[in-house]
Protein backbone atom coordinates (compact mmCIF):
# COMPACT_ATOMS: atom_id res chain seq x y z
CA UNK A 1 0.00 0.00 0.00
CA UNK A 2 2.75 2.42 0.95
CA UNK A 3 4.80 1.71 -2.21
CA UNK A 4 1.77 2.38 -4.37
CA UNK A 5 1.20 5.70 -2.59
CA UNK A 6 4.83 6.72 -3.06
CA UNK A 7 4.80 5.69 -6.72
CA UNK A 8 1.57 7.61 -7.33
CA UNK A 9 2.96 10.70 -5.60
CA UNK A 10 6.20 10.61 -7.59
CA UNK A 11 4.27 10.15 -10.82
CA UNK A 12 1.93 13.07 -10.00
CA UNK A 13 4.79 15.42 -9.09
CA UNK A 14 6.76 14.47 -12.20
CA UNK A 15 3.71 15.02 -14.40
CA UNK A 16 3.07 18.42 -12.80
CA UNK A 17 6.68 19.51 -13.33
CA UNK A 18 6.66 18.36 -16.95
CA UNK A 19 3.36 20.16 -17.59
CA UNK A 20 4.67 23.41 -16.06
CA UNK A 21 8.06 23.37 -17.81
CA UNK A 22 7.00 24.83 -21.18
CA UNK A 23 5.24 27.76 -19.50
CA UNK A 24 8.26 28.48 -17.32
CA UNK A 25 10.68 28.41 -20.24
CA UNK A 26 8.53 30.36 -22.70
CA UNK A 27 8.78 33.86 -21.31
CA UNK A 28 7.15 36.60 -23.35
CA UNK A 29 10.35 38.67 -23.45
CA UNK A 30 12.86 37.96 -26.19
CA UNK A 31 16.46 37.99 -24.99
CA UNK A 32 18.07 37.84 -28.39
CA UNK A 33 19.54 34.41 -27.82
CA UNK A 34 21.20 35.24 -24.50
CA UNK A 35 21.04 32.68 -21.77
CA UNK A 36 20.94 33.14 -18.01
CA UNK A 37 24.69 33.74 -17.91
CA UNK A 38 24.67 36.47 -20.55
CA UNK A 39 26.19 36.49 -23.98
CA UNK A 40 27.47 33.04 -24.83
CA UNK A 41 30.58 33.17 -26.97
CA UNK A 42 33.39 30.74 -27.68
CA UNK A 43 35.37 31.71 -24.57
CA UNK A 44 32.43 31.03 -22.26
CA UNK A 45 31.81 27.61 -23.83
CA UNK A 46 35.51 26.72 -23.71
CA UNK A 47 35.79 27.62 -20.04
CA UNK A 48 32.62 25.68 -19.20
CA UNK A 49 33.98 22.59 -20.94
CA UNK A 50 37.34 22.92 -19.17
CA UNK A 51 35.45 22.98 -15.87
CA UNK A 52 33.54 19.88 -16.97
CA UNK A 53 36.79 18.12 -17.85
CA UNK A 54 38.21 19.00 -14.42
CA UNK A 55 35.00 18.07 -12.54
CA UNK A 56 34.57 14.46 -13.64
CA UNK A 57 38.12 13.20 -12.95
CA UNK A 58 38.01 14.97 -9.58
CA UNK A 59 34.74 13.22 -8.66
CA UNK A 60 36.15 9.88 -9.81
CA UNK A 61 39.30 10.43 -7.75
CA UNK A 62 37.38 11.37 -4.61
CA UNK A 63 34.97 8.44 -4.90
CA UNK A 64 37.87 6.04 -5.57
CA UNK A 65 39.69 7.25 -2.46
CA UNK A 66 36.54 6.77 -0.39
CA UNK A 67 36.12 3.25 -1.79
CA UNK A 68 39.78 2.43 -1.10
CA UNK A 69 39.45 3.60 2.50
CA UNK A 70 36.28 1.56 3.04
CA UNK A 71 37.89 -1.56 1.57
CA UNK A 72 40.91 -1.02 3.83
CA UNK A 73 38.64 -0.86 6.90
CA UNK A 74 36.73 -3.97 5.77
CA UNK A 75 39.93 -5.98 5.39
CA UNK A 76 41.18 -4.76 8.77
CA UNK A 77 37.92 -5.95 10.38
CA UNK A 78 38.22 -9.33 8.65
CA UNK A 79 41.83 -9.72 9.79
CA UNK A 80 40.86 -8.80 13.36
CA UNK A 81 38.05 -11.39 13.31
CA UNK A 82 40.50 -14.05 12.12
CA UNK A 83 42.93 -13.12 14.86
CA UNK A 84 40.18 -13.30 17.50
CA UNK A 85 39.04 -16.67 16.19
CA UNK A 86 42.58 -18.05 16.45
CA UNK A 87 43.16 -16.74 19.98
CA UNK A 88 42.07 -19.12 22.75
CA UNK A 89 41.19 -16.26 25.11
CA UNK A 90 38.35 -15.11 22.86
CA UNK A 91 36.82 -18.55 22.25
CA UNK A 92 35.37 -18.88 25.73
CA UNK A 93 34.92 -22.06 27.67
CA UNK A 94 36.99 -23.38 30.54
Amino acid sequence: MRRALIATTVLAVTTAFLAAAPAALASGVSHGGEGWYGETNDTVITNAMFLTIIFFPTVILILSLIQWRLEKRKHARMDAAKARAGNADWRGGW
